[in-house]
């Protein structure tokens, strides 16, 4: 994949990752002047929906656009219940910023489509009709153009089509954007994609975008790329994968091993939320390793050979899923039965509950546990091996499988649950969590722990390949490109 590009609003740089160079800009608010020049020909953009990214991405275009002419107007189905959300988000009819979403299509220049991947499907070819000529159509997932290649089926030749992907949920987008008012480059990093050009602007469109949302940094990628490397990761380490292993993690040492159910669930989700994440966004997947004394690396190196194998067994059979189109259609299949089957409740559990009171209880940061970190880096590492085996680039494995784990997703998991995280999400990926995350959860009972408790002895080819792996330099180049601040959650 060709990751370099040129712009002629924002300063380019080209950073090397392991054995290749990749273009890309740098965000902060500094560059918010440039973002008129970046919009050219655009007076109005249309932010249509308000699921997960919606409200984010319409308050923080709106407010990095202030003082300029050019209007950010949210649109949303007749008698949406979401309209009274976006006018106490300050969208009004009287302001001319909130109206009917085919309105707000067929006269925005530009058109962010944010409603459910579902919704889009069923929805995308009176979208299309309603849209101006040479107007700009927005999306920040490749799902559409993944349904769209599975039916045969192409966007119409008279528009520009540019992805922004924020590398994390809709409330992480906004809520570093508002811990960053006062400090540059505070945001959630964004992909973009041009997937048609009919004037040339696109790419400093898409930049612009990005930027707007408060991104600190903006890689390349395609709306192809993106989707598999999406819908795959959500199902993977991001969400379902993390939950399962967690459940088959705390269920073993309750009733396995003996353990305390609070000292389990410290064990587990909060060292996963806690040190793990801290370690590897600070300092990469490796600082983990290095943490530990030569037990704990020894236990580390048994639990990561017990689970790579078992992970990357089930990661691969999620990726040749997404890009069968199958996933895809799941998703489609399921949104027609949310009427009748809505979408239940995944922590009513004892697990959860006992996890409610650890969270009550705590005063400081948990021990790194070295089997949950073996299980978790191994984990992460195989769904990094697949997505560089697949072709995808380093900004995108790195972001898709470490940046958004540590600095988006996490957190809301360490602060409410693993609800609070999964269901901040969108359709698309709470669907994907509450599919996979039980074959992650049986995989890992089955084969890791009868490995590991069984005995038997670390990979050490494995282990070799984990100490020497390009990842840990390439992480260490694009830390210097997370969010200047820790994202920091409140009631």
């Amino acid at each position: 994949m060709d990751t370099t590009f040129t712009s002629k609003v924002f300063d380019t740089e080209t950073i090397r990752l392991a054995e290749t160079e990749e273009t890309i800009v740098r965000g902060g608010r500094d560059k918010f002047p440039l973002l008129p020049a970046a919009f050219e020909g655009i007076r109005q953009i249309g932010v249509i929906g308000w699921g997960s990214q919606g409200p984010a991405q319409a308050q923080n275009l709106r407010d990095s656009l202030e003082g300029t002419d050019i209007r950010v107007k949210v649109g949303l189905r007749e008698g949406s219940g979401s309209m009274a959300s976006a006018r106490e988000a300050g969208f009004t009819e009287e302001s001319g910023t909130l109206g009917e979403m085919y309105a707000v299509i067929g006269e925005s220049d530009m058109v962010i489509l944010l409603i459910s991947d579902a919704a889009q499907v069923e929805n995308y070819q009176k979208i299309f009709a309603s849209m101006k000529d040479g107007a700009t159509l927005g999306l920040s997932h490749g799902f559409l153009l993944g349904y769209l290649e599975s039916v045969g089926e192409k966007f119409p030749a008279g528009m520009n089509v540019i992805g922004v992907c924020p590398k994390g949920m809709g409330p992480s987008v906004r809520r570093l954007y508002v811990q960053g008012k006062e400090i540059n480059g505070a945001g959630i990093n964004c992909s973009f994609a041009v997937e048609q050009d009919i004037d040339g602007r696109a790419t400093d469109q898409a930049l612009g975008w990005a930027i707007g949302l408060g991104a600190p940094y903006v890689f390349k990628t395609t709306l192809g790329y993106e989707y598999r490397s999406d819908i795959f990761g959500e199902r993977g380490i991001l969400l379902g994968a993390v939950h399962g292993i967690s459940e088959a993690m705390y269920r073993r040492l309750v009733m396995e091993k003996g353990l305390g159910e609070k000292e389990a669930f410290i064990a587990t989700v909060e060292n996963i939320t806690g040190p793990l994440s801290r370690t590897i966004s600070h300092e990469g997947i490796i600082a983990v390793y290095n943490r530990l004394d030569d037990e704990g690396k020894k236990t580390f190196e048994r639990m990561y050979s017990a689970a790579y194998h078992p992970a990357f067994e089930i990661l691969l059979e999620i990726y040749d899923e997404v890009s069968s189109g199958n996933e895809i259609r799941s998703v489609v299949m399921a949104g027609k039965r949310f009427d009748r089957y809505p979408m239940g409740r995944i922590d009513g559990t004892r697990m959860w509950r006992i996890g409610e009171e650890v969270r009550a209880e705590r005063s400081g940061e948990p021990e790194l546990n070295p089997e949950t970190a073996g299980l978790y880096c191994a984990v992460m590492m195989a769904q990094i091996d697949l997505l560089l085996e697949k072709g995808h680039c380093y900004s995108e494995v790195c972001n898709e499988s470490v940046i958004e784990a540590v600095d988006s997703l996490n957190p809301y998991m360490h602060f409410k649950g693993v609800a609070h995280m999964v269901d901040n999400c969108s359709t698309t990926a709470r669907l994907g969590s509450r599919k996979w995350a039980p074959r992650f959860d049986y995989n890992i009972m089955q084969q890791a722990f009868v490995d590991f408790d069984g005995g038997k002895e670390a990979n050490q080819d494995l282990v070799g390949a984990f100490r020497g792996h390009k990842i840990h330099d390439v992480l260490a180049t694009v830390a210097t490109m997370r969010p200047s601040v820790d994202i920091s959650l409140t009631e």
